[in-house]
């Protein structure tokens, strides 16, 4: 099978020969990787890890993000990003907030809102052509299209954020209503560009905590339901499959987020009983696409070898005819164990054992291996 036969053939229930699987991984960790298998860039890392999906991107031409002395860099909304440093690595982290203190939507900065036209979508078709020929899945999107929370959060507060959908804060709700038109036109134009090779479209929201769920139902269908549904819908018209990124527990979302035409959950982190992939399996396997499942945060880093294969094995026999994209729950994290890395995708069936010549030849791809940073924000 090519690596979109065995998605396709998965999501429909209809077997595969090896489990999918979609790789994530800091930066730190995929260079790790790399200087293990004697590798110089990511396309030949996923190849070796056996993932099956690369992504498309437009070209930018919008505004140029700048560059501030203290090096932080501008994201779409005007919000800036500085490196925060942690023992081992790095993360962006949102050290300016354009829309913190704004409690009138007549001091909105509407001139900062981005739209679809900041790109050029005609390269769109040419990379689909190419991935296809190799016989990858082809996604759109990221974790932060939509992200009507997290997205948010970060050009005005958290705490903010959550006050705002309790209360119906206007200013937010025009912020909202902004990002999902920006969102919603760039897909529909990607898709309508690539002439239906597009299969897989992401988009992400922060809907649960470690615990629980942050906000409540009655929100949910106010303010994030027909967005979801009018965005599901178009998905569909073009004859793609809905991803959504959704860390923490969301178990309490999923049977109204099929209901409104979400295909794949993505990343599926167990952090509570309900979250659990074989629950998740017994309520929802008939109906829903799990990716991810294999947690970052205690088997992979903390968990022996002999762990990381057991949860893997429990998985194929949880889903012997497909539903589940086998791979981390959020990026593979910096102090992971290379032998546990190693032993999940062993274990899936994806590990290319022998490096030889022709995995040293493989170039880095004309579209993406993964989006690039500027398309994150």
């Amino acid at each position: 099978m090519t690596s979109r036969q065995r998605v396709i053939s998965s999501l429909e229930r209809k077997g595969f020969d090896r489990i999918p699987v979609k790789h994530e991984g800091t930066p730190e960790v995929n260079t790790m990787l790399m200087k293990h298998f004697g590798l110089s860039n990511i396309e030949q890392l996923l190849y070796v890890l056996g993932d099956d999906f690369r992504y498309v991107e437009p070209v930018f031409v919008g505004p140029p993000r700048r560059t501030f002395p203290d090096g932080s860099v501008e994201g779409y909304w005007g919000e800036r990003y500085t490196y925060a440093e942690y023992d081992g690595g790095r993360y962006l982290e949102a050290s300016h907030l354009p829309f913190a203190g704004i409690e009138d939507p007549a001091d909105l900065d509407r001139s900062s809102f981005p739209t679809a036209d900041w790109f050029d979508y005609s390269t769109i078709r040419r990379q689909c052509e190419e991935l296809h020929a190799r016989g990858m899945t082809v996604c759109f999107g990221t974790a932060g299209d939509l992200d009507f929370i997290n997205g948010i959060a970060r050009a005005r507060g958290a705490e903010q954020v959550l006050i705002d959908l309790a209360t119906d804060n206007p200013v937010y709700l025009e912020i909202m209503q902004a990002r999902f038109r920006f969102y919603y036109d760039m897909h529909e134009r990607a898709l309508q560009a690539a002439g239906g090779l597009i299969d897989i479209v992401q988009v992400g929201e922060d809907f649960g905590s470690q615990r629980g769920p942050l906000i409540g139902m009655h929100t949910f269908e106010k303010h994030f339901a027909p967005k979801l549904a009018e965005y599901f819908a178009m998905v569909h018209r073009y004859g793609a499959r809905s991803m959504m990124h959704m860390c923490g527990c969301v178990e309490k979302f999923l049977p109204r987020l099929i209901e409104l035409g979400l295909d794949i959950q993505d990343v599926t982190q167990p952090t509570t009983p309900e979250m659990d992939i074989a629950a998740l399996q017994a309520r929802y396997g008939h109906k829903l696409n799990f990716c991810g499942s294999m947690c970052v945060q205690t088997t992979l880093p903390f968990g022996t070898v002999a762990d990381v294969e057991n949860e893997v094995r429990r998985r194929l026999r949880l889903f012997p005819d497909g539903g589940l994209i086998l791979g981390p729950t959020h990026a593979i994290q910096v102090r992971t164990p290379l032998e546990n890395i190693l032993a999940m995708y062993r274990t899936a069936g994806s590990l290319v054992e022998e490096i030889d010549q022709a995995v040293l030849d493989i170039a880095g791809p004309t579209a993406a291996a993964r989006p690039s940073l500027s398309r994150l924000f």
